[in-house]
């Protein structure tokens, strides 16, 4: 009888040790949030402090600057994010039908679950079907929607009504509070829809910035001189292809039916509407007022999502689990606020390739740390994993980020980045391109259909041209330095496993 209770006890005392030695760790990710709209991260809107709760963040932790995606699109990102693979190997080329997602397939979580973690997956993923891997999960179908959304659990579909970042948060809290089992380590992934397009801000938000000018980039008007036929055939201008209706919400969703003018694009904009609904500008004046309108939308709503980051962290502190919670943000890819004349992703260019990413480690990662280091998105599913002390699958294609989050980076740590874009034809007719990004200079291959004699290259000096707007590629100074970037970038595709056809 002792040995029996020795027994359970000893087995009490090593599982109440595990669970205070492993740290529970909150990934709160954004949609197409630039880092130029986060306070921290500097630049031309920093005045306008868009993000206090992120920069709060950043402050009493580490920031990271160089922290790049493999494919600059929503759907291929996140299964990037679970999986630790590039799109070639995890199968997600693009956000189509075509190339569905194997939830079959090796995902971080799946590991972490077996290691003793409870995981959660709360808000947009993107990815069809039912998911594995959490002990709970509801998720927004497909893009989801800004107001009174449809989420679907392993329960079936339920519609929720309010302001969608408000609703995917106050799920959030409810699951820590009273849905996950307090006497183990948890891993919970806060999925926001914010900010993606078409930037519908939150009610209460609406006036915000009513008065305020918001800076342009100095390349609001590019020519795209130099640039190669994909920066002139694009189909992501502020000026051309944003729209009125739906982007701007000139259109109120019942009036046209015929432009499918979804049903929270409602009666908030009215004053906007009627400001300027005799609206008679063209090129430039057109293009600045289509700027602004587009940057306050979008700035609201990074308003809205910055306020309920802060709910968790107060919810954190208020509870003490701040103390042994890693809290992790970041975006499945950057965005253009303009830069270019553009808004959207997709390019290799550093506002789409660049995403954000802010760690707080209690004990661990210094405060105000900031790091300029290559890290990737194939390197987020090993970090989880090494932090939970779970075994990293050999055939994941990232490295950990322990080592940097604790002030030591390993010396063999990458010198360049692999980028791959595959969706042509596509929305916003870019073209297929991969390339090669050092911390000097970046090349790019842009390739295949509807590109001149099947191949067009583009070479940047990064530090001499950040903005990206000259093309050195046929300047015969350089023809020594993109000769050793072609033969990287052919080591790059060797190492990363890149193989012919691709789809």
């Amino acid at each position: 009888m002792k040995t029996k209770s020795f027994l359970i006890l000893s087995l009490l005392c090593y599982y109440l040790a595990f669970s205070q030695e492993k740290p529970n760790i909150i990934w709160v990710f954004s949609d197409d949030h630039s880092y130029q709209t986060i306070g921290a991260y500097g630049g031309r809107l920093q005045n306008l402090n868009p993000t206090p709760n992120l920069d709060k963040l950043a402050s009493e932790g580490m920031i990271f600057n160089k922290c790049y995606v493999e494919n600059s699109i929503c759907a291929p990102s996140r299964a990037t994010l679970l999986t630790g693979k590039m799109s070639h190997l995890n199968g997600k080329f693009t956000n189509s039908k075509k190339h569905p997602f194997d939830h079959n397939q090796q995902q971080f979580q799946k590991i972490l679950q077996k290691n003793g973690y409870q995981t959660a997956m709360i808000g947009k993923i993107h990815l069809r079907g039912n998911m594995q891997g959490f002990d709970y999960w509801e998720v927004l179908l497909g893009q989801g929607s800004y107001v009174d959304p449809v989420l679907l659990s392993d329960k079936g579909r339920k519609e929720y009504k309010g302001y969608t970042t408000n609703i995917i948060t106050d799920k959030s809290l409810d699951w820590l509070e009273n849905k996950r089992d307090k006497n183990k380590p948890f891993m919970m992934m806060l999925h926001h829809k914010a900010p993606h397009r078409p930037w519908v801000p939150d009610s209460a938000h609406i006036n915000m910035y009513e008065n305020v000018e918001i800076p342009e980039p100095i390349n609001l008007f590019d020519n795209y001189n130099t640039r190669t036929t994909a920066a002139h055939r694009q189909k992501m201008s502020i000026l051309k292809h944003m729209n009125m209706h739906i982007d701007l919400k000139m259109t109120k969703a019942d009036e046209k039916a015929s432009l499918k003018v979804p049903k929270e694009i409602d009666n908030r904009f009215d004053k906007r509407r009627e400001k300027f609904k005799d609206l008679n500008l063209k090129d430039k004046e057109l293009l600045r007022l289509k700027y602004q309108i587009y940057m306050k939308d979008y700035l609201r709503c990074i308003w809205s999502l910055d306020k309920n980051i802060g709910r968790i962290l107060t919810y954190l502190k208020k509870t003490g689990l701040d103390k042994n919670t890693i809290i992790m943000y970041s975006s499945d890819q950057g965005f253009y606020m303009g830069e270019h004349g553009w808004f959207d992703k997709r390019f290799m260019y550093e506002e789409s390739f660049r995403t954000p990413l802010i760690v707080k480690w209690p004990g661990k990662t210094k405060a105000g740390s900031v790091n300029s280091d290559l890290v990737q998105n194939i390197d987020f599913a090993e970090t989880f994993l090494e932090i939970a002390g779970a075994p990293i699958p050999e055939d994941m294609q990232g490295k950990s980020l322990v080592p940097i989050l604790k002030g030591k980076t390993p010396k063999d740590w990458r010198k360049s980045l692999y980028y791959h874009y595959y969706e042509y034809p596509g929305a916003h007719s870019v073209r297929r391109h991969e390339g090669i990004a050092n911390k000097r200079f970046k090349l790019i291959r842009f390739y295949g259909k509807d590109v001149p004699n099947g191949e067009e290259w583009e070479f940047y000096n990064l530090k001499k041209d950040p903005s990206e707007m000259n093309n050195l590629y046929l300047k015969l100074k350089n023809s020594n330095k993109i000769s050793k970037m072609k033969k990287e970038l052919l080591k790059l595709k060797e190492l990363y496993k890149i193989e012919k056809p691709l789809p």
